[in-house]
């Protein structure tokens, strides 16, 4: 039952629906199948009810290139054990590449260099060049090529010549520093390392060779170092391991080919962010990944062979490998290397205009930085290309919705989408034929039996709860890196329900399928009993013109926590009196006296991962006296001393 009492902030055309790839699988389902669905929320149900029809519907609308049939579509029902296509035989890297002709596949950007494209015909040879020298060197099904590269063309060619040796794709960006890569590529021991020999961001070069070097040492496994000239005063002769990038390519390569493998042979290496220890080595299968990214790209996000998609990301974050999936629709992929800040916030939307992206990926902490500077796209740029934009890393607020369609682009289609790198893509996401709500996702993933389960572990509908998905899908992890007896990934997961994935973001579905996140269900707030999810404080916090960024955690008090909230203003604000009672004035009335904070402090800075997510959990250890493990996954570590004042005594 649709809830009539909320009003759309943006509905598609009835063109945008007939058009969209979204309704050309109904249509395929329609004949192929003799189905037919009044809504999304029927053939969501319909997806979710028959795993196995949906997903092989999916693999022949998407013509998933594959040299050996498969004998079933699904085998079993837990989720830990559950076989998906077994017996076929694929490449992941083949299906990529299935475009070889003179369209873009690849535009990128620097900070200081001039803009360069890359066509599919000169992706697939330079990719059919880099496996050749692979192959010479011996890298074969199973090991590991490692990256430690900025958001370079090189990073998806490295990709795409490992996979289709069947090599095991992993990379770091070189923002985690020395240890966090080491903590990282030290427990996978690659055969290959594929590194920058320095990278640019916010107008300062920054040198890579003392971090290589030292990795060399660290990871005697590592056989050969190619180094990427990034910076060119940069000295790349490292030591005897290092060659250049272009001299280690054969100029005459072989043919390209693909090397065929099982539905879940392992494709990537990715990695949790390891603020509560050691970075747990996520391993994802070639066919589930291939299959997942295609429906979320082509199916949910509406991508077609004319599009130009872009997401800020870096080459350590899930939303990279989502974005390079993209060239299985022959769209064109923009990539930036470098600060979305540099020389201003305006580099990326000049990017839009000149470039002509319709698919448009950032994140909910780089649309608050542009609209605290009153900064408004659309007066200075041209957005009639932007068709959609997509937002993660972080719940999207309310005030980030109104920031787009009031500043950026009233007709576009903002998709909040939330999933994460233990899944390598989404549970609740974008819809082209769907309606968009203020604050909330559009709807749960096809072929995804996303629900809520209150504390009592029984599903709800409209209550807040803990995120779980109780069917099995495709791209759950084939397990972890070294991980005897599956114990650390059952651990991660399935601790906490029987066969029910535990996924730890607190949401709640609503009676039409929309969904609101309200952060993660570790850093919950549970004052009196009451839960309440974080981001439902930092909307209205960060929606006030003194407050920049905000930080709440829970205080442990006796029986009970107390709500402490951090805030950092903006220049020529303190926090006064008056100031604290405006912020207290401002939750009761749009949230509820339980959302007040019995204690409000100004701090300089609040902790982030690399990825820009606010970290919680840090400043509550610190509160409580308790280590902050890890230091390597804070993107700015010194921020944490502002908090030692206010530890308990």
């Amino acid at each position: 039952m649709v809830d009539k009492s909320r009003n759309p902030i943006w509905e598609p055309s009835k063109e945008r629906i007939e058009n969209s790839n979204m309704m050309a699988f109904i249509n395929f389902l329609k004949g192929s199948k003799g189905l037919q669905f009044k809504n999304y929320n029927d053939l969501y149900e319909w997806s979710v009810k028959e795993p196995a029809d949906f997903w092989e519907t999916l693999w022949g609308f998407s013509g998933i290139i594959h040299s050996e049939e498969y004998t079933s579509v699904l085998e079993g029902n837990d989720i830990r054990t559950a076989k998906w296509f077994s017996g076929t035989k694929l490449n992941f890297a083949e299906n990529l590449l299935r475009f070889n002709n003179d369209e873009e596949a690849i535009v990128y950007w620097t900070e200081d260099q001039k803009p360069e494209a890359f066509t599919y015909n000169e992706i697939n040879q330079q990719v059919a060049a880099l496996a050749h020298a692979f192959k010479l060197h011996g890298v074969k099904q199973g090991d590991r090529v490692a990256a430690l590269v900025s958001n370079r063309p090189e990073a998806i060619i490295g990709m795409l010549a490992a996979a289709s040796l069947g090599a095991i794709w992993s990379s770091c960006s070189p923002d985690f520093g020395y240890q966090g890569v080491l903590e990282r590529f030290g427990q996978i021991k690659p055969k290959i390392l594929i590194a920058n020999n320095g990278y640019s961001y916010n107008g300062k070069k920054i040198e890579l060779a003392d971090i290589i070097n030292n990795i060399s040492k660290a990871i005697p496994e590592i056989e050969k170092i190619i180094v990427v000239n990034c910076i060119k005063e940069f000295d790349i002769n490292l030591n005897d391991k290092t060659i250049g990038w272009h001299d280690f390519i054969v100029d005459h390569p072989d043919e390209l080919t693909f090397v065929q493998l099982p539905f879940d042979h392992p494709l990537y290496i990715m990695y949790s962010s390891g603020t509560t220890g050691k970075p747990k080595c996520i391993v994802h299968g070639a066919g589930g990944t291939l299959l997942q990214h295609v429906k979320e790209l082509v199916l949910h996000t509406d991508l077609k062979e004319e599009d130009i998609i872009t997401y800020y990301t870096t080459c350590g974050w899930m939303m990279w490998n989502w974005l390079v999936s993209s060239l299985v629709s022959g769209a064109t992929l923009f990539i930036y290397d470098g600060s979305p800040s540099y020389p201003n916030l305006e580099i990326l939307f000049k990017a839009v205009e000149q470039e002509e992206i319709s698919i448009f990926g950032t994140s909910p902490n780089f649309l608050s930085k542009c609209e605290s500077t009153g900064l408004v796209p659309k007066e200075k740029y041209d957005m009639s290309s932007l068709k959609a934009i997509l937002s993660t890393g972080s719940p999207l607020s309310e005030e980030n919705f109104n920031y787009v369609y009031n500043s950026i682009k009233n007709d576009v289609q903002l998709s909040s989408i939330s999933g994460g790198t233990d899944i390598i893509s989404c549970f609740m996401l974008g819809n082209p034929i769907l309606p968009v709500y203020n604050g909330e996702l559009q709807c749960r993933g096809l072929g995804m039996k996303v629900e809520t389960y209150n504390q009592d572990g029984q599903p709800v509908i409209d209550e807040v709860g803990e995120l779980v998905c109780t069917a099995p899908f495709p791209s759950r992890p084939v397990g972890f890196w070294d991980d005897e007896n599956n114990e650390k990934y059952n651990k991660a997961y399935f601790d906490h329900y029987k066969n029910v994935w535990r996924h730890g973001d607190y949401i709640k579905i609503n009676q039409d399928g929309g969904c609101i996140v309200y952060g993660r269900s570790d850093a919950t707030l549970n004052p009196g009993g009451v839960r309440i999810g974080t981001a439902e404080i930092y909307g209205p916090v960060e929606s006030m013109k003194e407050i920049e960024t905000s930080i709440v955690v829970g205080r442990k008090v006796k029986n009970d926590i107390k709500v402490v909230l951090f805030v950092v203003l903006k220049n020529g604000y303190k926090l006064d009196d008056e100031l604290k009672n405006e912020i207290i004035f401002t939750l009761k009335k749009t949230r509820s006296p339980r959302h007040v904070p019995a204690e409000i402090h100004q701090v300089d800075d609040i902790p982030r991962t690399i990825n820009g997510k606010k970290m919680e959990l840090a400043v509550s250890n610190i509160l409580h006296g308790e280590n902050v493990s890890n230091m390597e996954a804070i993107a700015n570590p010194k921020s944490l001393e502002y908090f030692i004042q206010f530890m308990d005594a």
